[in-house]
């Protein structure tokens, strides 16, 4: 039997899926320590994953899974902030790619983003999974609130402007920043993994963070569940 594994950061993130996954068992993860469990969620074997915030939990938890279990195909489900200009709080990002845009080796001529020694700085999903994420959020939300691009990440929350306009000006392309995805995209890519990453908007990465995240955290997070469900139906 192969898993589609589903990892979140925080347990708003999780707790709905679980809620939802059939005959849900918990299973230890030893001194890792990260709540993990293996239901079924439609017809598909699931692992569902609480990696914890930051990309050094996000990488952790998903070589731990990869290593224990067959593993079919990664998803990462949570909350983003919006970068892109079309980009707004209540919609969807789906990852063609994910990168760490607070990766920066560029006084040895690599430019930003790229990691040395993979020489890669742009992690690309796997696209049955971004045709199956995009379709299934289609089905959820109005088409102009579905997006798809590149996903950044980095160990910090940004909720400042300046550090917004940071990000996009060494990634102009980049839609929407958080703190786990392009680590789980970097493992998943090193073990050959199909991945995709789906966030919700919670904020627009500025100024205006503190006061929209808590707001549009509990409004996002069922909409994302039921794309998240449905998806992982499909596959």
């Amino acid at each position: 039997m192969q898993y589609t594994a589903i990892i979140g950061a925080m347990d708003i993130e999780v707790e709905g899926l679980r809620e939802r996954l059939d005959g849900a068992q918990p299973i230890s993860t030893g001194q890792l320590g990260f709540p993990l469990c293996a239901g079924v969620l439609g017809r598909t074997p699931v692992l569902l994953a609480k990696c914890g915030i930051g990309k050094v939990n996000a990488a952790l938890c998903t070589q731990y899974l990869i290593d224990h279990f067959p593993v079919r195909a990664l998803i990462n489900s949570g909350v983003a902030g919006a970068l892109g200009p079309q980009v707004n709080p209540g919609d969807l990002v789906v990852s063609h790619a994910a990168l760490h845009h607070d990766v920066d080796v560029s006084f040895f001529g690599y430019p930003k983003g790229v990691v040395p020694g993979l020489n890669v700085g742009r992690f690309p999903a796997d696209q049955k999974l971004v045709q199956c994420a995009v379709g299934e959020a289609r089905r959820v939300l109005d088409k102009d609130r579905v997006h798809q691009g590149l996903i950044v990440s980095g160990d910090r929350f940004v909720a400042e402007g300046r550090d917004k306009q940071a990000i996009l000006e060494n990634f102009p392309d980049a839609l929407c920043v958080e703190m786990e995805g392009s680590a789980i995209a970097q493992v998943a890519y090193q073990n050959k993994v199909p991945f995709v990453i789906l966030r919700a908007m919670s904020d627009h990465a500025d100024d205006s963070a503190r006061a929209d995240y808590e707001t549009y955290l509990k409004r996002t997070i069922p909409v994302l569940n039921e794309i998240v469900t449905g998806m992982v139906a499909k596959l």
